[in-house]
């Protein structure tokens, strides 16, 4: 299978392809060595068969291939799209429109959480994808071509499952709910990579205001370090060191190098002094900048019956409008309803509410009962009285 290699060749390969119907794209990448995803394949499926673009060929301007991602006219269809998009919009600040995730249709259409795309291939496209490459060094030259067959079958196969999600979802009326989910994934913000968000990657295993200033500080310079150095966010400095940090806020070198998590040598190489001059901003952070962040609760005394009974609710809902319970809510979810009426959740809003919020709201104030018949749950309408009983007294 030929590679695009030249950019007269892509040039004209966008240019017939601007008035195709919709298109299929992946790519495959290297990420394990460096910050930044290494772009190493581009595969798009059109009408006429694959077309593999070979993006580190000396001298390849993509700009056409960009271009063509931002033209409103031709639907770009992808499976798992968010990390093939993150590298577009980090290379050119394109991100393709319209989009359609076959991921995202398939939850929706009730194909379960998350489906792979070997999956579906089979299921929709009675395609089987050979795995036996799927570890290649996609970034060494030359490739075979049963390695090329196998980026090749990544698209193949995803016009047919795109075709079959895109009618179902015409017959279910369901297209609306797959937009909400391609309008997360088309925000610019979602692949904003900001040093000063980069504490919320991170989880708080501890409480205190200048502790959680210093984690601010430090893992915003992490993030600055590896974006300037092109090196994977662990390779500087790992999230346990930077709880270790966060917890004892060592003011000195020599202090640093007593800590468990921070690597031997680190004090005497030239990354001591920024992370050094981090922790010190954390400590001198005013108390009025420090984040509020509010730690996670259990649920409230009594709620726990609740929640399980929303979890029943949940799974028999989505089962009877076959869709995906991920796309709907989880257990946090469910915790937030069972407390508060008005809880800030998806699954109280838009269709996850017709679906499933409106129902979990009435089962939680006795209009709406779960029931059992022979081996099925069934739902039982009607207000229900509160159950009066007297506790039995213990003797």
């Amino acid at each position: 299978m030929h590679m695009i290699d030249s950019n007269q060749e892509l040039q004209g390969l966008c240019e017939r392809l601007k008035g195709s119907r919709y298109l299929t794209i992946d790519t495959e990448f290297m990420r394990d060595s460096t910050y930044w995803p290494k772009l190493c394949l581009i595969q798009v499926g059109a009408e006429d068969g694959p077309h593999i673009i070979d993006p580190l060929a000396p001298g390849l301007d993509l700009a056409p291939f960009y271009a063509l991602m931002r033209d409103t006219s031709v639907v770009k269809v992808f499976h798992a799209a968010r990390q093939d998009i993150e590298i577009f919009f980090h290379e050119a600040k394109a991100i393709p429109d319209p989009l359609f995730d076959t991921q995202v249709a398939a939850m929706v259409c009730g194909f379960g959480d998350s489906i792979g795309y070997e999956t579906l291939a089979k299921r929709l496209a009675n395609g089987d994808v050979d795995k036996s490459s799927r570890f290649t060094d996609w970034a060494r030259r030359p490739l075979s071509e049963k390695q090329l067959q196998y980026a090749a079958a990544d698209v193949t196969h995803l016009r047919i499952i795109y075709e079959v999600l895109a009618k179902r979802l015409m017959e279910t009326g369901r297209s609306r709910w797959v937009s909400e989910e391609m309008a997360i994934l088309q925000n610019p913000e979602t692949y904003q990579l900001r040093p000063a968000d980069a504490w919320r990657r991170l989880k708080l295993r501890f409480r205190g205001k200048r502790g959680l200033g210093v984690m601010v500080e430090v893992a915003a310079w992490r993030e600055r370090q590896a974006q300037e150095r092109d090196q994977p966010r662990s390779r500087i400095l790992k999230d346990d060191a930077i709880y270790e940090l966060a917890t004892q806020i060592p003011r000195s070198k020599e202090a640093l190098d007593e800590l468990r998590a921070i690597p031997r040598g680190f004090t005497g190489s030239k990354m001591a002094a920024g992370l050094m001059d981090a922790i010190e901003r954390g400590v001198a952070m005013p108390e009025d900048e420090i984040p509020h962040v509010d730690m996670p609760e259990p649920p409230p005394p009594g709620l726990g019956p609740l929640v399980e009974l929303l979890k029943v609710l949940l799974k028999l809902k989505c089962e009877e409008n076959d869709v995906a319970q991920k796309l709907i809510g989880n257990v946090s979810d469910l915790e937030a309803i069972a407390a508060d009426d008005e809880a800030d959740v998806l699954a109280l809003k838009g269709w996850r509410r017709q679906v499933f919020g409106e129902d979990a709201l009435r089962l939680k104030h006795g209009e709406l009962a779960l029931a059992a018949k022979g081996k099925r749950i069934i739902l039982v309408e009607g207000k229900f009285a509160e159950n009066r009983r007297k506790p039995i007294p213990v003797e």
